[in-house]
């Protein structure tokens, strides 16, 4: 299970921080409850779905029962059928004999298809380059603001760049994250070429031997093509400067608007090559299998969940751990 922040990004000294095993154990605890609280609409919801399944015999009425219940959850038409046949294969093995096997298969299997590429974040390379994109709304500024928070825990000094100059007070939001972190800000004016910005940053990364540069994008709509255009030429701007950069691209997603979510995903990861998602606003949504949606129906790891406003809510992403909070045992209560 990950809870620790140096386990999330390649590249940090993990000695930078002292923590005792009284600090790790509360941290683990912290972190937990925290997701579990994330989760709690969506396990509300799920608890409500189940309420009315019978699990006394394994038949086409059980399985039909808890596809609905997975698709009303958001996990998608095609994850949920893959799901729930295996489910029927192990049943039809033997292995399930009752509501308590079911729900742990359920777990094993959800867990399992989660797309298994590495979760963690590479900033290897010096300067390493991470791109963050998404639609306004999805929590990219915010979540550039985390992530520089616990880079400097860890001792890294990242550099962010104010890519976003469409919306009004873009700028000016990256640059009070930039305050509150304690770390630089390359801007230009508002309206000003995004490109340009972008190149002025790795070069300023490059004369201050930065260690990580987190570039902001504006909040593309995936319906506009001139605009995703766009973003295909900051990363093209970028591996100019810097030949195997961007070395990760963060897609946010706003969980709250479910499987508007996974087109979103699917057209951005069309237009640049998408490393990992940063699922926002998990907290706030009753539809929390949005995250199994994007992951495995796109073959995209989840990095980080966001469950919350605080700094400590931007979360690593743990499938086994999520599937287990999720789908707990209050399903096959009764």
């Amino acid at each position: 299970m990950t809870y620790d922040w140096s386990e999330v990004f390649v590249g940090v000294n993990k000695t930078a921080v002292v923590v005792t095993p009284e600090d790790v154990q509360e941290a683990r605890k912290s972190w937990l409850t925290q997701l579990r609280h994330g989760l709690a609409k969506s396990r509300k919801a799920l608890q409500q779905q189940f309420a009315s399944v019978l699990f006394d015999r394994f038949d086409e009425d059980l399985w039909e029962q808890i596809e609905e219940a997975l698709i009303y959850a958001d996990v998608g038409v095609e994850t949920t059928v893959s799901i729930v046949e295996t489910l029927e294969k192990a049943a039809d093995e033997g292995s399930i004999k009752d509501s308590r096997d079911l729900l742990a298969k359920l777990r094993e299997v959800t867990a399992g298809h989660f797309c298994l590429a590495d979760t963690r974040i590479d900033v290897s390379a010096s300067p390493s380059v991470i791109l963050v994109v998404g639609v306004n709304g999805t929590g990219k500024t915010t979540t550039i603001g985390k992530i520089a928070w616990h880079l400097k825990q860890l001792g890294k000094e990242p550099l962010l760049v104010a890519g976003d100059t469409f919306r009004a007070a873009a700028v000016e939001q990256l640059v009070e994250w930039g305050n509150r972190v304690g770390c630089e800000v390359v801007r230009h004016e508002r309206g000003g070429d995004p490109g340009a910005v972008v190149f002025d940053g790795l070069a300023a990364a490059q004369a201050r031997g930065s260690d990580v540069v987190i570039v902001d994008t504006a909040g593309r709509l995936h319906t506009q093509v001139n605009l995703m255009k766009e973003l295909e030429k900051i990363a093209r701007v970028i591996k100019k400067r810097i030949p195997d950069a961007p070395h990760e691209t963060l897609l946010t997603i706003d969980a709250t608007t479910g499987q508007n979510g996974l087109i979103q995903a699917r057209m951005f990861k069309e237009a640049v090559d998408i490393t990992g998602v940063v699922l926002t606003k998990m907290d706030g949504t009753a539809k929390g299998g949005i995250a199994l949606a994007v992951s495995h129906e796109l073959d995209l790891p989840i990095k980080l969940i966001g469950t919350g406003e605080k700094m400590e809510s931007l979360q690593p992403f743990d499938p086994e751990v999520f599937a287990a909070l999720l789908f707990d045992d209050s399903l096959v209560k009764g």
